[in-house]
Parts: C-alpha cells; sequence; structure tokens
C-alpha cells in the first residue's frame, strides 16, 4: 500500500484491498474516506466490503464517490464534514490517489493558501496546478465568507 502525506492529519492512497484497511488502522488511520465509485473497475472491492473491514478494526469510513473530472461542490463539503466529523488521521483513497488529492486541496481553500495547497500536493507526487483557478476561486470565497 503507497500512502503519500499531505499533513499530519490527511493522507491518500491508490485503491485500497481488504487487506489494506488491516494495514491502514496498523498505520494509526481512523477514518477511511473512498473515493471511487462502486464497479469503476472489475477488481476493487466494493464500498460495503471495504465499509465491513473498516467498522470491524473500529475505523470511521466514508464513502464520496467521484467520477474522474466530476469533482463538485457538494463532494468537497462531504469531505470537509467527514475531516470535522473524524476522529483522527484520515486516508482518503480512489484508483491513483489524485482524485482524493484534489478534494483535500479544494476542501482545504478555506485553510491555506493556493500556493502551499499546489506544494504540498506536487511533494506528495500530484501535480494539481491545473486546479490553480479552482482552488484559488474557492480560497476567494470563503475569504468573502468570513
Amino acid at each position: 500500500m503507497k500512502i503519500a502525506k499531505l499533513t499530519d492529519g490527511f493522507s491518500v492512497a491508490p485503491q485500497l484491498s481488504v487487506r489494506d484497511v488491516e494495514a491502514a488502522s496498523a498505520a494509526g488511520f481512523r477514518l477511511l474516506i473512498n473515493n471511487r465509485p462502486d464497479g469503476e473497475a472489475p477488481d476493487q472491492p466494493t464500498s460495503a466490503e471495504l465499509s465491513a473491514a473498516a467498522r470491524r478494526l473500529g475505523l470511521d469510513y466514508r464513502h464520496v464517490p467521484v467520477v474522474p473530472g466530476q469533482i463538485s461542490d457538494e463532494q468537497v463539503a462531504a469531505i470537509r464534514k467527514a475531516l470535522a466529523e473524524g476522529q483522527g488521521p484520515a486516508l482518503a483513497f480512489c484508483r491513483s490517489g489524485t482524485r482524493s488529492a484534489t478534494l483535500w486541496a479544494l476542501a482545504s481553500a478555506d485553510t491555506m493558501p493556493p500556493e502551499e495547497i499546489l506544494r504540498t500536493a506536487g511533494d506528495a507526487g500530484y501535480d494539481l496546478s491545473a486546479l490553480r483557478g479552482r482552488i484559488s476561486e474557492a480560497a476567494s470565497r470563503h475569504a468573502g465568507e468570513t
């Protein structure tokens, strides 16, 4: 299982197996966030299988499925809510980790400067520079709310 740490409380990974859920628990993660729709690939475990494995280990589990290239504001809000309600470090996953990193970037726009978000994601192996405008827009929108 390849894990990329973005912050002390949030990491991303490619698709997890049921066995990987056990490894994530042993690594100290308390919240798993599945960003992959069921049935995207024939070999991926279902959300129900992953949720059951997480619950057996006492982990919180959320399913916020995202179709590649179609991240909505509602999905970003769902990630924010999951992180606010979660107890301890979160591990989000999808096919490659990119959708999960993208959701984190957009959800972090209210707490981190856009350049820091992009640098952090880049340092973890995710080039999100194409999202610069959307991250900046989200940051501006949140600045206007405070």
